[in-house]
């Protein structure tokens, strides 16, 4: 009886481990089969149409807030392409550092697409205009996007006042004049800081947009310069009308 009872126990352990096989067979198939569906990201290797490279930064905008990220190359047959070939950026994204604000995710792109520069508040000094001039004039980058955010810390410690430590102080000074322009607007509160996000990147532009060397670059024809807004909950990026 004793035996017949062990027998019995192992036959039902047997039959469940292949039930459990079967299963995480099923899924393994399942799972394959979805990622062959997850589209493989390609873009021409040299982008010299800032309609063409804004698109690219819409249509990965669009994959990441519904979710279906493109499968991208990030392997070492990659990087040593790049390395050997050098990059070719199809877009300069000017940003904050925010750690909710990565540009490489928000526009779904990998190694090599985005040549990125980022600061609290998104604002310019001489160094990150240097670093802009580098990407459109020795790389021959076509779009610069100039991208604020909602919420932006920088913008409301500008806007509420108080002590500035530090080096600190040095952003809220490229801040406030946007700050004072946005509560000459009589808005207070929450959209007191949204006004003054949206005037901070036409002023970020303007900052930009003294530079020589993106001046003749845009009065050539060979640069556009845009700005943007990117929502923290959607994840959406919205564009504003190119200079």
């Amino acid at each position: 009886m004793r035996r017949k009872t062990v027998c019995f126990i192992l036959a039902v352990l047997f039959v469940l481990a292949i039930a459990a096989m079967s299963g995480c067979a099923a899924r393994q198939t399942a799972a394959q089969k979805a990622g062959d569906q997850v589209p493989v990201y390609k873009r021409s290797e040299v982008v010299a149409s800032a309609s063409e490279a804004k698109q690219l930064l819409i249509d990965g905008n669009k994959r990441f807030t519904s979710g279906k990220l493109a499968s991208k190359d990030m392997g070492s047959t990659k990087r040593e392409e790049l390395a050997a070939k050098g990059q070719k950026p199809f877009a300069v994204v000017v940003t904050c550092s925010d750690s909710r604000v990565p540009p490489e995710l928000i526009f779904d792109q990998g190694l090599g697409d985005l040549f990125v520069i980022r600061v609290a508040g998104n604002v310019f000094d001489p160094v990150a205009i240097g670093s802009v001039e580098y990407a459109v004039e020795h790389l021959g980058t076509p779009l610069v996007v100039v991208m604020g955010h909602e919420k932006c810390g920088a913008v409301k410690a500008t806007a509420d006042g108080g002590e500035v430590p530090g080096s600190l102080g040095s952003i809220v000074a490229r801040i406030k004049p946007s700050v004072e322009k946005a509560k000459a607007a009589g808005v207070t509160g929450n959209d007191l800081y949204e006004k003054a996000t949206d005037e901070n990147i036409k002023a970020a532009i303007a900052d930009l947009e003294k530079s020589p060397i993106v001046k003749h670059l845009k009065e050539s024809g060979k640069l556009t310069v845009i700005g943007a807004k990117y929502h923290l909950g959607s994840g959406e990026v919205t564009f504003e009308t190119a200079n």
